[in-house]
Parts: C-alpha cells; structure tokens; sequence
C-alpha cells in the first residue's frame, strides 16, 4: 500500500460565502479533500435560512458542511469589509450563489478581485445562469427539476411528473461547481492566473439527460415517464418476488437467456415476442406479466443471491435505515461517526471517491463562529484588534 501523503488540495484556501445547499455542497466537497474552508457567516441572524438560527443545527446545515471553518463578520461594515478582501487576497477561490449581478454590486466579482489577486479563481452558483431571460429569477431545486425536464421522465404515465426524492439539482449544482473549480485550479498550474467558473441548477441537469435528450435527438418526439424500467432495455427494472420488489437488470442477451433459465422459464426465450431486444422492449408488459408470475413462489432475497451467482444484476429496494445498516455499507465506511460538542454524536455519509495515497478527511461541521479568532489571527490580527473588532459588532 502507498504510503498516505496529506490530501490533495491541502495548502487550498477557499473563501466561502455560500448558503442553502448547493453552494454548500460545492465547498464540503473541496473541504473534504484537503481545502481549507472558510465559511463566512453574518454577525446577526446566523443559519437563519435554515431554521436553525437558536440551540444545535439541524441536519439540513450539518448535511452540507463539514470540513470548513465558520467566521461571523459583518461584510457590509467598512472593518468587515476589510477582513474578507484580506481573506480573499490570499485565498485561491472565492465560492457563491448569490443571483448574478450581486457580486458586481459588492464588488467581489472576478474583474474586480483579479486585480488585487491574479491567481483568484471565483465560482458562482445559480438558478439558471448569468445569461438568458431567466438569469434574475430565484433558482430553487424544485424549480429546476421541474424545467430541466427530469421530472417530466420520472415517474409514471398514471403518477405525472414526479419530482426526485433528493434535491438532485442542488447536488449536482455543487458537484459540478467544485469539478470546474479543480479545472481552474488545474488550469492556473499552466499561466499562473485564475478564472471564472459558472454553472446552475437548470444547466446541472440538462448536462446530463444522456439517453432521454437523444431519444428526442433523434425522433423528435419527447420521452414519456420511464417509471421503474429502462426506457431502453427489458427486462430492466422493478419486479415483484412473494414478499416484496426488487431489481433485476438484464444489460444484454447472454444476461436474458441466464435469466430465463434461473426462473425456470427457458421457453420465454423462444417466445416470438420476447426473442429480440427489440421485441422484449416492445412487449415489455407481457413479458414482466411472465417474470412476475415466475417470481411469485419465492421471497426477492432468494432470487437476488441466484441471480448475482448466474450474473444477473439484481439488488433489493433498501429503505435508508436498511442501507445504513447494510454490510456493503459498512465495508465501504459510507457512515461514518464523530464527536460533536452539541450533539454528542455526528453522523455522516463517507467519501465516494476514495485515493489510496492522497485521501481525504472528514471534519465535523463547525459551531457558528468557531473559528473567528483563528482564521484572523492566523490573517495578521492581534488580540487587541479582535477585542476592537468584536466590541463593533463587527466579528462574533
């Protein structure tokens, strides 16, 4: 094994103005490889957008912000002001989801920092945009999931449009961010200067409607509700054991005859319906009818772990708490758990991506304005300037 170097985007400095969920995201994500985060939090009414503004965060806050620093400054004060241009003049990127046009208003936008800081990369995170018609509207989750098209192809013909259980355009939001934050930073290796990086929720999305976008690419015609099977492949999808649903996933033809003979079914195969892949899409309610009623003897467990042997893809539809309490889930370290100082206990979800010799860690969220006095001390201001600072209201 290679012997563990510190994380790769140790030595980062991120100045962190975001709020909500996607711009947070996008700075954990950087946080939990190394960066250091400084996350800027008003004096007054801090966390007040979440509802956690009195007594232990809730776990929309604790959900998107770990690994970082929380700073209360009053920005809008001339002395606050001051602390975060000191920040940011030695920081490497600047991070927000303010609507555009705010940042040229504080004077914070990417011409006007790189004058004083060159290699400034700064990352701004919207709805939809800095251009186009809809570039001053609000941009929440919903909202995008709702224009982007996703929801129009989840769910079923009977449901309607459905939305994703999770805030998916935030999240990729965020992803996305941090991923053209890394081409920056990568990018500057090469001249020496820094950028800006865009994305928003809608363009998030839209990105990666893969199959469903070339289905309309190349007929025309927009794709209907895929529900819970493949709208390309059958039989791909959910289908009923005697206990409860699970998955199968039959991703080509070797896979299909495997199935058939694992249900003791072998004659489907020959079954001019269900003879091609084309034909098994065509008549995919027939043939799941067949699968279902091959099924029903037996619970989903049975046929997961047959099918797995004769390699079949197959899984089980897991609630949350069933998944957290999965050895897979275990094995992987996908829960981790940490002390916190109000909560006693902190749980989180582990890293995705995993580096053998350079990882990343993990650090709890911070309580607000914990790391006020260090982050300035360590910025050149003394005991008696932080005493000033804080007796202005401008530091809490």
């Amino acid at each position: 094994m290679a012997e563990q170097q510190p994380p790769p985007l140790a030595g980062i400095k991120v100045v962190d103005l975001t709020r909500y969920f996607a711009g947070p995201f996008c700075t954990q994500i950087l946080g939990d490889y190394g960066a250091e985060i400084f996350k800027i939090e008003p004096v007054e009414n801090p966390r007040g957008e979440l509802g956690a503004s009195q007594g232990p965060d809730n776990y929309f806050f604790l959900s998107a912000n770990r690994s970082k620093k929380s700073l209360r400054v009053a920005i809008k004060k001339p002395e606050g002001r001051e602390i975060l241009m000191r920040l940011i003049d030695a920081a490497d990127v600047l991070v927000d989801n303010f609507r555009p046009g705010v940042m040229q208003a504080l004077e914070l936008d990417y011409e006007t920092l790189a004058l004083r800081n060159p290699r400034i990369i700064t990352c701004s995170i919207s709805g939809f945009g800095s251009t186009g018609p809809l570039r001053d509207f609000p941009g929440f989750d919903q909202i995008a999931q709702g224009m982007s098209g996703l929801m129009s192809v989840t769910g079923t013909v009977q449901s309607g449009p459905t939305r994703v259980g999770i805030a998916i355009c935030d999240l990729l939001g965020g992803i996305f961010s941090a991923q053209g934050i890394l081409l920056a930073l990568e990018a500057r290796h090469r001249d020496g200067r820094g950028q800006r990086v865009e994305t928003s929720l809608l363009e998030s999305i839209v990105s990666i409607l893969t199959w469903s976008a070339g289905i309309y690419f190349e007929t025309g015609k927009t794709p209907a509700p895929a529900g819970n099977h493949h709208p390309l492949v059958s039989p791909y999808g959910l289908f009923d054991a005697s206990d409860r649903p699970f998955n199968i996933a039959c991703g080509n033809e070797t896979m299909w005859q495997n199935l058939v003979a694992a249900i003791g079914r072998p004659e489907l195969a020959a079954d001019d319906r269900f003879n091609s892949s084309g034909g098994r899409l065509k008549n995919r309610a027939a043939l799941t009818m067949e699968i279902n009623r091959a099924l029903a003897p037996h619970p989903a467990e049975h046929w997961i772990q047959l099918f797995n042997r004769e390699g079949i893809p197959s899984g089980p539809i897991l609630t949350i708490e069933e998944m957290f309490k999965h050895p897979q889930t275990a094995a992987r370290a996908m829960l981790l758990r940490m002390p916190h100082p109000e909560l006693g206990e902190y749980l989180t979800t582990g890293l995705a991506a995993k580096l053998e010799a350079t990882p990343g860690r993990i650090t709890r969220p911070p309580l607000v304005g914990e790391h006020t006095d260090e982050v300035l001390a360590a910025h050149g201001y003394t005991p008696a300037d932080l005493k000033r600072l804080r007796g202005s209201g401008t530091i809490a």
